[in-house]
């Protein structure tokens, strides 16, 4: 068993996040955690007892749906925390210092407190967490079941670190694992270290007993574009990528650059973040 982070910020892409999170503590049965971050901002300018209402009507919102939560899945354990500071900072501490950990949140999101886990905060705490994420993009509808699992496969050394985790949620939900060897058009040498890639993360699944597909994926352009069309081709409702450096700006190999951020914006598939293991991050 281990921990579901749920970062809440009242919206309703948060709220759906929300429904997928219980969904996956169905399977596994994690515990739930719904986390509200309250900054600076969010009170500024308040009375002192304003303030104390303000974290009072936070509050009696998480107890609410920890309450809708437990109806839905009776057998999760599911508790709430308010914590204050930088929201992706906190959400990763937080998560950080729990056993067997997974980050949910929405990449963009409405409410009356102003404090959401917009873009860039879904990017900064996927670059500052030492947990995986998953990350959903506002307006996604996609069956919480996760059926199909595309895993993009390249030349860099640790990208088989993704299957791994694509496993255990292949195990929990009965899914496929799509396995994409992903090379820029013509350049041969890529593709034949993604080939010896793809043959690894073959005998990973295999060796796993879990269902996968495998094959070859030459792009031209953007690799966020080609993974995503990729994705819609497939029907996948999960895409598994890896956090290759050790902050916003080091994203090395096929992820070098803006692509995470591109798939963050752009993806209609929720995101499954790995951070690499071979990198720090501020939670360590």
């Amino acid at each position: 068993m281990g921990n579901i982070i749920v970062g809440i910020d009242f919206s309703k892409n948060s709220i759906n996040s929300l429904k997928h999170a219980v969904a996956i503590a169905l399977k596994t049965s994690d515990t739930l955690h719904l986390v509200w971050v309250k900054t600076a901002g969010v009170t500024k300018g308040l009375a002192k007892e304003n303030k104390h209402d303000f974290a009072q009507m936070a509050n009696d919102k998480l107890q609410y749906f920890m309450e809708e939560c437990k109806k839905e899945a009776p057998k999760v354990k599911v508790q709430i925390a308010i914590l204050e500071g930088r929201p992706f900072i906190e959400l990763s501490k937080y998560a950080a210092g729990l056993k067997k950990s997974l980050i949910v949140i929405g990449t963009h999101g409405v409410s009356g407190f102003e404090e959401n886990f917009i873009g860039s905060n879904a990017y900064k705490t996927a670059a500052a967490s030492s947990v995986p994420i998953l990350v959903l993009r506002e307006g996604v509808k996609i069956n919480r079941d996760l059926t199909q699992i595309v895993v993009p496969i390249d030349v860099s050394f640790d990208t088989l670190q993704k299957v791994k985790a694509s496993i255990e949620f292949a195990k929990s939900f009965s899914a496929k694992i799509l396995l994409a060897g992903f090379y820029e058009e013509n350049n041969l040498q890529q593709k034949h270290i993604t080939d010896i890639q793809l043959n690894h993360a073959k005998a990973m699944c295999a060796k796993a007993n879990i269902r996968y597909d495998m094959e070859n994926v030459p792009f031209k352009g953007h690799p966020a574009d080609a993974t995503i069309k990729y994705g819609k081709a497939k029907d996948a409702n999960l895409l598994v990528i890896m956090r290759e450096g050790s902050d916003i700006g080091e994203l090395s190999d096929l992820w070098m650059g803006n692509t995470t951020q591109q798939l963050l914006t752009k993806a209609p598939m929720p995101i499954l973040i790995i951070p690499n293991v071979n990198h720090s991050s501020i939670t360590k």
